[in-house]
Order: C-alpha cells, then sequence, then structure tokens
C-alpha cells in the first residue's frame, strides 16, 4: 500500500509538472499573436540603447523620436503662428502652386516654378541639384536632377542659389534658416539685430521658418496677392486658415508665408526605419545600419552635432569644406560676392570666430539629393564620413581655430565608415514623403514646375 500510494503521488506531481509546461508554452505561443509582443533584443540593440542614454544625458530613445505630422501640440511651433489644419492645407497647395511664379523677371517665365521647384519630395524636399533654380531653369528629370539654366536667357535673369538649397523636412526643429542662420528674429538670433539691416522681416519677431517663407517670396520672384487669391480659387482656404484675421487684411503674402511655413513644420521624416526602431520595431534596422548607429551615437562623435529629433542641433560649425568657387561646373551668380558666401554665419553676425561655420543640416534623406555639404562639394555619403575622419580640409583659408573639434579626431576604422554609411543611407531614410504632397494644385497647373520640359519629364502633357 505504501509503494502504491507513493506511486500515485509521484504520477500526480508528474502530471502537475506536464501542466505546468504545457501551460508555459501555451502562454509563450498566445502572446506571439498579441499587440503588445515585445521582440527579444539582440546585443547590438542593448549596446546601441546604451549609446542613446549617453548621447542624449539619460533620456534615452525617446529623446530621438519624431512626432506625428498631425500631432500639432507636439511639433515645435512659432508662438505667433500656431499651427492649424487649415493652415497646414493651405500651405501645401502654396508650397507647389506654380501660379505663384509671377513675379519674373522674364515676362516668358511667368507661372513655371514654385518653391517646390528646389524642395521637392523626390529629392528629400531638396532641389536634387548642387544648385536650386527656380525662374529660368528648364527641365525636372526623376526627382530634379536634369533641371538646367535656359540657355537662351541673360545670366542676370537666372534665379540660382549659391549655395546648395537646404532640405526643409524636419524645419520645425530649427529656429533660424539658411546656412548662415540669418533668418529668424528670435532664440539663436537673439543679440543680432544690428546685422538685421538687410531682413527688416526679422524685426516682426517671427521664428526663421516663417521669415524665410515671407522673405522668400520676394527673392525668388513669387506673387501672392488679392487677385492671386481670386483668381485660382484660394479664397475658401484663406478664409478658413485665418478666421481672426479681418478680411481686408486676410488675402497677403505675409499669411501665405504663415501657412506654408505651418506646411513646412509638418514635414517629418517620422516613418525611417530608425524612427522605427527608436519606438521598439528592433527588426526595422539591420545589424550592419545597428552597428553604424553605434559608431554615430559613439565613437563617431556625430551625435554631438546630429542630435535630437530632427538629428541636428541649433549651432554652426566649420569643417572646412569647400564652396561653389572651387567646384567643377558650377554657376556662379553674377551679384553675388562669394567671399561672403564662403564666411558662412561670420558673414551675418561679423564675429571673426563665426567665419566658415555653417548650420548643421538634418541627415534624415540626405540620401535623396545626391550632393552634400554646404556647397555640394562631396557626392557620396561614404566620402563625406571618411573626410571628417582624416581632417585635412578642402578650405585652406579657414583658420584651425574655427575648426570643429571634431574633425580629424574621430579615428574610425573602414568598418565603421562602412556601416555609419549605411545607416545614415537606409536607416534615416522616409520612403514616404509622397504622403505631403498634394495631388494636384487649384491652377490646374504642373508642378513643382510648369516650364515645357518639365511638363514632359512629369508627364503634365
Amino acid at each position: 500500500m505504501l509503494i502504491a500510494k507513493n506511486s500515485s503521488k509521484k504520477g500526480n506531481i508528474y502530471q502537475m509538472k506536464k501542466l505546468a509546461i504545457l501551460t508555459a508554452i501555451t502562454l509563450i505561443l498566445s502572446s506571439c499573436t498579441k499587440d503588445d509582443y515585445i521582440p527579444i533584443t539582440s546585443s547590438l540593440d542593448d549596446q546601441l540603447l546604451v549609446a542613446l542614454d549617453n548621447a542624449s544625458n539619460g533620456e534615452g530613445a525617446t529623446f530621438f523620436v519624431l512626432p506625428e505630422s498631425d500631432d500639432y501640440t507636439s511639433i515645435p511651433q512659432d508662438p505667433l503662428n500656431p499651427i492649424t489644419k487649415e493652415k497646414v492645407a493651405l500651405g501645401k497647395l502654396l508650397m507647389h502652386e506654380t501660379a505663384t511664379g509671377g513675379s519674373p523677371k522674364i515676362p516668358e517665365m511667368k507661372a513655371t516654378y514654385s518653391c517646390a521647384s528646389c524642395h521637392q519630395a523626390a529629392a528629400g524636399f531638396s532641389a536634387g541639384l548642387r544648385q536650386g533654380i527656380g525662374e529660368c531653369g528648364v527641365g525636372f528629370g526623376v526627382r530634379g536632377e536634369e533641371r538646367i539654366v535656359n540657355s537662351t536667357v541673360n545670366r542676370d535673369s537666372v534665379d540660382i542659389q549659391p549655395l546648395r538649397s537646404p532640405t526643409i523636412l524636419n524645419v520645425a526643429y530649427q529656429d533660424v534658416m539658411l546656412w548662415n542662420g540669418q533668418f529668424g528674429g528670435t532664440g539663436t538670433n537673439a543679440g543680432t539685430e544690428a546685422s538685421w539691416t538687410n531682413i527688416q522681416e526679422n524685426f516682426l519677431g517671427f521664428q526663421g521658418v516663417e521669415v524665410q517663407a515671407i522673405k522668400g517670396q520676394k527673392v525668388h520672384r513669387l506673387l501672392i496677392d488679392e487677385d492671386f487669391v481670386n483668381t485660382f480659387g484660394y479664397k475658401g482656404l484663406f478664409d478658413a486658415a485665418f478666421p481672426d484675421v479681418a478680411e481686408n487684411e486676410r488675402y497677403t503674402k505675409d499669411n501665405a508665408a504663415l501657412a506654408i511655413a505651418a506646411y513646412e513644420r509638418t514635414l517629418l521624416a517620422n516613418k525611417s526605419p530608425w524612427q522605427e526602431w527608436l519606438k521598439g520595431d528592433t527588426n526595422a534596422l539591420t545589424d550592419t545600419e545597428k552597428k553604424g548607429a553605434i559608431a554615430f551615437f559613439g565613437n563617431g562623435k556625430c551625435y554631438e552635432c546630429h542630435t535630437g529629433p530632427a538629428l541636428n542641433d541649433k549651432g554652426f560649425h566649420s569643417f572646412g569644406m569647400g564652396d561653389f568657387d572651387n567646384v567643377s561646373g558650377a554657376l556662379l551668380l553674377y551679384d553675388v560676392n562669394i567671399e561672403n558666401v564662403k564666411r558662412g554665419r561670420g558673414n551675418f553676425t561679423n564675429d571673426p570666430a563665426d567665419n566658415y561655420k555653417f548650420k548643421t543640416p538634418t541627415l534624415y534623406n540626405i540620401v535623396d539629393n545626391g550632393f552634400y555639404g554646404h556647397g555640394g562639394t562631396f557626392t557620396s555619403i561614404k566620402d563625406v564620413i571618411a573626410y571628417k575622419n582624416n581632417g585635412v580640409p578642402q578650405n585652406t583659408e579657414v583658420p584651425e581655430e574655427n575648426l570643429a573639434s571634431q574633425f580629424g579626431t574621430i579615428n574610425l576604422t573602414e568598418l565603421e565608415i562602412d556601416n555609419m554609411t549605411s545607416f545614415i543611407t537606409n536607416s534615416l531614410r522616409d520612403p514616404e514623403l509622397n504622403r505631403y504632397v498634394p495631388e494636384s494644385i487649384n491652377s490646374g497647373n504642373c508642378f513643382p514646375n510648369n516650364d515645357d520640359a518639365s511638363r514632359l519629364d512629369l508627364g503634365c502633357d
């Protein structure tokens, strides 16, 4: 009887253990189908999380997350220009509307260009060229790379940029605009009022995104006024966007600029693989890309300038990169003093310590443009990383004391350079930027360009 009782007891224990194991397996398998399933991280993910903690003073991955584009309360904005759905809808159209090209130097060029001529989605909201071309540009290609200057016009009629057109992607995280940061009347530009003689718009008190949208209409020969609003059916959109503005003051270039700026602030690369990884999808990056991110936020010291959600600080740095005067094939402007342009921030502040320093760009979708550095002197991301690693300046005029401390001091291996190239090229590229582009514009014109060659390239004919 004793043996029988012991056998029965052992059998019960075995059955209980078996049931426990089966229950555990069932729970594990069923958890895989639940929405709150958290993938098992690898050692690379753990290393990267540690690197992000160090690079963000302990805030971790969330410090680098971009908000959703319709989460207006989480998007940095100008207090004088709150983002609204109605402003964004208007700005989205005006940004791409070629009918805004209403003040050309050459009458035949009227309504052939827009803001998006130099800031279009296919090129990561840049130009796709070393120098962006507005009026007197011809053609488009696939991402703007085949746009050229109309050879039949005088050079002084061409609206062409003296530096590579900066992207407007992630500009919500900047408070000043242009490579030298001269647009913007608050924050970073506080104390620079003596340099605003030719930028009276800064005295309006807006941040750089808004100032650029106001100033840019004159510089780039755009025309948005009441006649434009009525002619092309924008009255209702202005009414919805600015209901609190008196009607006799509503249909103006300044309000158009505020709508364009509100739209620009929603242009966020929040669907890039890197953003998906930050939000918990550890499969969003390859192992090579994760190693590149570890180098980026570690030995490469890139995070010291490329930080925060947009991977750009609000600072200005010199890496001795070349300018257009030493770039083969560049078209210099007849009325631009290239020596002043080369001085960067210093040409605006008149502080010698700022000479040859340029604003830190965001790195998201930078691969879509094809030219790198403020002068477009590089044609591959890998070359830029290797250049910063080697520390031999292209521009020998830059005083050594003005060069960034990271220049030539990061000591990356060839493998780290390759890995980092993969991270910037692939992980930081949002593949769905076309979601920010309208299906059509009110004028019915082709966009972002409306010249004959562009119409052919874009399939508008």
